[in-house]
């Protein structure tokens, strides 16, 4: 018997007018896009399914990429000259940065050097192998200074996948959670899916994003197809990241 939740629907197809508000498309400056070029290419890509709007994160991690607002500042520059000359006027682009919580994190906070979404937004993340000594503490000094941290794609953190209790823990303590797009795909794995999924049906993902380094990516989210049941637990969530990032 055919059932209404089993009908396909390309994740790509939800995706017109969409603010991507995690990626890796500054050029030249973390582990995503290398040269001007990658990143039109990128941008060229999402154009196709309607993603016009971007607020780029390159990573600020301490003794891999240690970036800053000049640095980020000047990549955007370079890919806003680029757009210009490649008649993309009409792709916004904006910057923030995806912060690793590592020891350099709260001088990085204190000294005001922080690139915050939307003015109020703070993008987070830890290693994928174990947590960050200092985690909790940084989330306090986060949210002390007014900003809200959003915990980057917390199905993809490995020793989290045999603790799900966790999850519910750090929503407790005040993160909001934004999902991958691959993760609703086999690209990360199956247990990363199976968690995606897991913090989907408990409500428990704010926003959604790329997070898209290289085009290999992007080709993979445009062949990404989800049943109409995790359709309905995704849209709300593409209308929220719109909303709040508009």
């Amino acid at each position: 018997m055919f059932s209404f939740f089993s009908k396909k629907h390309f994740l790509i197809d939800h995706l017109d007018g969409f603010i991507d508000i995690h990626n890796h498309i500054l050029p030249g400056i973390d582990d995503g896009a290398k040269t001007v070029e990658d990143a039109i290419d990128l941008i060229k890509g999402f154009n196709e399914f309607g993603v016009t709007h971007f607020i780029c994160t390159p990573h600020i991690m301490e003794n891999y990429y240690p970036n800053d607002p000049t640095t980020i500042a000047s990549s955007l520059l370079l890919l806003n000259n680029a757009l210009k000359m490649s008649n993309l006027e009409h792709i916004n682009v904006a910057a923030a940065a995806e912060h690793m919580i590592d020891s350099g994190f709260e001088k990085i906070l204190n000294d005001k050097q922080i690139m915050p979404l939307a003015k109020n937004y703070l993008l987070i993340e830890m290693s994928y192998l174990q947590a960050s000594i200092n985690f909790d503490s940084s989330v306090n000094k986060i949210k002390s200074t007014g900003l809200f941290p959003i915990f980057a794609h917390p199905e993809r953190y490995a020793y989290l996948h045999k603790n799900l209790k966790a999850y519910a823990k750090y929503k407790n303590d005040g993160l909001l959670f934004q999902m991958n797009m691959l993760s609703i795909g086999d690209y990360y794995g199956k247990e990363v899916k199976q968690t995606a999924l897991y913090l989907l049906k408990n409500n428990l993902i704010d926003f959604i994003a790329s997070d898209v380094h290289r085009i290999s990516q992007l080709n993979y989210l445009k062949k990404i197809s989800i049943n109409e049941k995790t359709l309905m637990l995704i849209k709300p969530i593409i209308e929220k990241t719109i909303y709040n990032f508009k």
